[in-house]
């Protein structure tokens, strides 16, 4: 037996295996129609989506807390790289995330207690508002049941019902510190692990390791900005709507703050609130008032800031990221919504970046590194084509001769071999 023949008997047959899958997935494919294909995977998404949404009251604070635990480990790893015990780095992160929990839930029941409180005061313009409204509505023909129905919106105590309504998910989230801190301290002792555990795994599946090593980074700088950008542009706007005069601003910084997590139409359900109170003391000067501050701050953290800072992180496009928003409220509920990145981007990270296979799909789910450089190569090469025929066409105006392509002319020319 020769060299060549012991070294081939010798080498894992890994070609052999991989061919195998590929033989394998072709007779699958061959043998259900690919549309078949679709729709059972449609109808898995809708059962799983089902199912998660049956079990939301714990799954909401199970995915919180996952969050929270990602973007606090790198606290705890410096607390052990300066020689801090193991359990002792684990429970100073905890108790420092338990707190700013409370923190914010105390803060957001005072605010919520002052909103209630003050409502009542304007309970006479609330009426003459709805009144206005109703006005402008029969006017244009619109069903008398679906105005009364608009016209008992403006009522106080509506108002409170709605708002608790709609912050309902996020008290339950925030007041239910006692599952919260279970999950917290579960997942805190056990990312001690983690680090070995992804040793282990890497060497039977490094694409998963690499992609989630991957999701853990992308998902904590994009938390870590959103927070830091989100407080700035909530104390902004309590500031500006207090020196305006506006009831809550407390409380309507807080929602810009929670807002802020909500990709593409959180500062619009944010706008709404100041608005109403704003144009209730100061009419339609104070509500363009509004307006501009709100926009101005929007403007300058949400689409020149955090753009440049965040950076590739979060690689979906816009359709798809307000889709994510919709999804995960409908399934988990308001707190979805402000999960909506992280979620999505979990999701992409075991389907899509994990699976070799499956990474061609990566650009159409949201522009990539790759893609941003080849628009920009696209954007240059059109610009270059464009001076070009532009000063053709200049060239043609002022009775000069026409450039030629060097490669045309030259081929053209006599004696070029091409006659």
């Amino acid at each position: 037996m020769t060299d060549s023949s012991v070294s081939d008997a010798t080498q894992p047959d890994s070609s052999a295996r991989k061919g195998a899958a590929e033989r394998g997935l072709a007779v699958f494919n061959g043998r259900y129609p690919r549309g078949t294909i679709i729709l059972l995977g449609l109808a898995a998404a809708v059962v799983t989506a089902i199912g998660l949404s049956s079990i939301r009251s714990i799954l909401a604070p199970t995915l919180l807390t996952l969050i929270l635990t990602i973007c606090a480990h790198p606290v705890r790893r410096v607390l052990e790289k300066r020689g801090v015990p193991h359990g002792i780095a684990t429970g100073s992160v905890i108790l420092v995330v338990f707190l700013l929990l409370a923190g914010f839930t105390y803060t957001l029941i005072i605010a919520f207690a002052q909103f209630a409180s003050m409502l009542p005061q304007y309970s006479s313009q609330l009426d003459a508002l709805g009144s206005n409204i109703t006005g402008w509505l029969s006017s244009i023909g619109v069903d008398p049941a679906q105005i009364s129905q608009v016209a008992s919106s403006f009522s106080p105590s509506t108002i409170i019902s709605v708002a608790q309504s709609v912050l309902g998910s996020v008290f339950s989230i925030t007041t239910s510190l006692v599952i919260v801190l279970t999950f917290m301290i579960l997942m805190s002792a056990d990312a001690v692990y983690v680090p070995t555990i992804l040793k282990q795994l890497s060497e039977r599946q490094p694409n998963f390791v690499i992609a989630i090593q991957q999701y853990a980074s992308n998902v904590r700088r994009y938390m870590v900005v959103t927070t830091g950008l989100g407080i700035t542009q909530g104390v902004l706007s309590a500031l500006a709507l207090w020196i305006m005069g506006v009831p809550s601003a407390l409380l309507w910084g807080l929602l810009v703050f929670l807002c802020s997590f909500i990709p593409n139409v959180g500062y619009f359900f944010a706008l709404i609130p100041p608005i109403v109170f704003g144009y209730l003391v100061g009419g339609w000067p104070m509500v363009i008032a509004v307006i501009v501050v709100y926009g101005i701050i929007n403007a300058v953290v949400q689409s020149i800031i955090q753009p440049r800072v965040v950076g590739n992180a979060v690689s979906l496009s816009q359709t798809l990221t307000f889709f994510s928003v919709l999804f995960w409220a409908v399934i988990i509920g308001p707190i979805g919504a402000i999960l909506a990145i992280p979620l999505t981007l979990l999701g992409k990270t075991i389907l899509v970046d994990s699976d070799p296979a499956a990474r061609w799909s990566r650009p159409a789910l949201g522009p990539t590194a790759e893609t941003r450089a080849i628009m920009k190569a696209d954007d240059v090469a059109s610009k270059a084509a464009r001076k070009k025929r532009y000063a053709e066409k200049r060239a043609v105006k002022a009775g000069e001769p026409a450039t030629v392509d060097e490669t045309a002319s030259t081929s053209s020319a006599p004696g070029s071999g091409t006659e």
